[in-house]
């Protein structure tokens, strides 16, 4: 555990890429195995369920520290972290552990199942003997929320310096869900064994967003375009008679769309695709509110798959006939991916299948154009075609791993924008934990007796620089209204001009309205509240 906690405070304390590289290249040399692991699993989002609740934890380290729990609350949200909050109101002892990391999570494990009377001792225990770097990483670990800026691609890389193993085989090795309590180090990285590749999908290729003119990109001639669908990204893998689906997130969430179970049979043994999970109620593409509700379910039930069944969309080709294709270019692995379209279509027209569906396998258009120009328009399409925008394929691009420049960009539209009031705030995270930086805004409503009011329809914390963030807190301290815990409301004055990328309707909003992404695009300091907009207005915008 000491090691473990000298390596979270070496990679926590600085912003250089080749200094965290570094600092973990030398962790997985000297670390023991089963150590090793568990420093993968928890840097990839691989951690045990949380045991206790944050409830309980500060009501515990408020008494272990002695001070009032209001007191302790306090410090929290001016400290911003939980962890590090309890990590410094808990005096340090002499003692000391020396337990491994491999201990501490087995018995984090085996706690969840504990009395609250055992898991304070426990917790009480452990807080007691720990320094308080090692105290702020075991908190981390009991809550479940180890963010510290690592990236899997960089551990990846870390890995690889460590072990001389490339870093397209580490990342495809650690794609899949093995659990850290049963595998061992050797077999997850440093054994080849043809069986863990069965439900495996490839790591995925990610484009970057077009920032300058898109004439920059050269002839329109060497690009494939096609619409950038709004939906969860997935790979479909059919192989040895069985399907697995996996969205980006490395999830296996095959269970959540048994209308997938189709393919198999209908698409040949050793074919992977990459596509997007769209909902299609009434056979049209709908919106990914649509989809929302069924993402998070742990049962998915009838009367839920018939409002809202889903489609892929395939758009690429990764594995045809037991073959890893990613190197062949894009044109040679679209060929062969409309090949495989025509197959399942040809079959459908010739089978009758026992409940008489449609297989839910749909094609990515690709489109090619003779100038910029008519790309662009096509772009403006977008929000008609249920798309975010444009993907940019380079025709004779390979598929490579991660995000790189230069291959495949994402065109976006323009986000939806509406002017709004700024009612609640709360404090920021992290380096804004002492500011009131996330914000809650409303839009002009009329009410039963023909009065207008404010409606809160939105949050958003991001989009001012820190000059203004700070000028907007200082204005919050001096113009509260209400506290409501760690919320305060504040007189309307300030408006926002808030962008956002999809809307919708929705039950669940006191707005009647659920906005995608919503951030704040600028400070509109030439309005007064009465020149905000409307609920109508942002009803308006939602595509009919």
């Amino acid at each position: 555990m000491k090691k473990f906690a000298a390596l979270i405070k070496a990679l926590d304390s600085t912003n250089k890429t080749n200094v965290k590289v570094s600092a973990l290249s030398e962790y997985f040399k000297n670390a023991n195995d089963k150590d090793k692991v568990w420093t993968i699993a928890i840097l990839s989002h691989r951690r045990p369920p949380r045991p206790v609740n944050t409830t309980l934890l500060r009501e515990w380290a408020s008494e272990l520290a002695n001070i009032p729990l209001w007191l302790f609350e306090e410090s929290y949200h001016i400290v911003g972290d939980l962890a590090e909050t309890i990590a410094l109101v808990i005096p340090s002892s002499k003692t000391s552990t020396e337990k491994s990391l491999t201990q501490f999570l087995e018995e984090m494990i085996s706690l969840k199942k504990k009395t609250d009377k055992e898991k304070k001792a426990y917790l009480y225990d452990n807080w007691k003997v720990l320094d308080y770097y090692e105290r702020f990483v075991f908190t981390k670990l009991i809550t479940g929320g180890f963010r510290i800026g690592v990236s899997q691609k960089l551990m990846t890389r870390a890995l690889s310096n460590a072990t001389e193993i490339d870093e397209d085989i580490l990342a495809y090795k650690l794609m899949g869900n093995w659990d850290p309590n049963q595998i061992s180090f050797q077999e997850l990285i440093l054994e080849e064994n043809e069986s863990d590749y069965l439900s495996k999908p490839y790591p995925f290729y990610l484009a970057y967003a077009i920032e300058d003119e898109v004439e920059d990109l050269g002839d329109v001639n060497d690009w494939s375009l096609e619409h950038k669908w709004d939906g969860i990204r997935s790979q479909v893998i059919i192989r040895n008679g069985e399907i697995f689906v996996w969205s980006r997130g490395e999830e296996l969430v095959t269970d959540k769309y048994p209308e997938f179970h189709s393919f198999v049979g209908t698409i040949p043994n050793g074919t992977v695709i990459d596509g997007e999970i769209l909902p299609f109620p009434d056979g049209e593409i709908g919106t990914f509110n649509d989809l929302q509700t069924r993402i998070g379910r742990k049962t998915v039930s009838k009367s839920l798959l018939e409002k809202v069944p889903v489609i892929l969309k395939a758009y690429d080709l990764l594995e045809w006939k037991d073959e890893d294709i990613r190197s062949k270019p894009f044109e040679e692995r679209r060929r062969l991916l409309e090949i495989l379209y025509k197959s399942i279509s040809t079959q459908e027209q010739n089978i009758e299948t026992g409940n008489n569906d449609k297989v839910p396998f749909y094609l990515s258009e690709t489109m090619y154009f003779d100038s910029w120009k008519e790309v662009a328009k096509e772009r403006e399409r977008s929000r008609e075609m249920h798309s975010e925008g444009l993907m940019l394929k380079r025709k004779d691009s390979p598929y490579l791993v991660g995000r790189k420049k230069g291959d495949w960009w994402k065109w976006k539209v323009d986000p939806l924008t509406i002017d709004a009031v700024l009612t609640y705030a709360m404090r920021g995270h992290g380096r804004r934990s002492n500011l009131f930086t996330d914000y809650t805004f409303a839009l002009w409503d009329g009410n039963e007796n023909g009065e207008k009011e404010l409606v809160t329809f939105a949050k958003a914390y991001s989009g001012l620089t820190d000059v203004e963030f700070r000028k907007v807190d200082a204005w919050i301290k001096k113009n509260t209204l209400e506290r409501f815990g760690p919320v305060r409301s504040v007189t309307p004055h300030h408006v926002f001009e808030i962008a956002f990328e999809g809307i919708a309707l929705s039950k669940r909003h006191k707005s009647g309205v659920a906005t995608r992404f919503p951030r704040i695009l600028r400070w509109r300091k030439d309005k007064t509240i009465h020149e905000a907009n409307t609920l109508s207005d942002l009803k308006a915008l939602i595509p009919s």
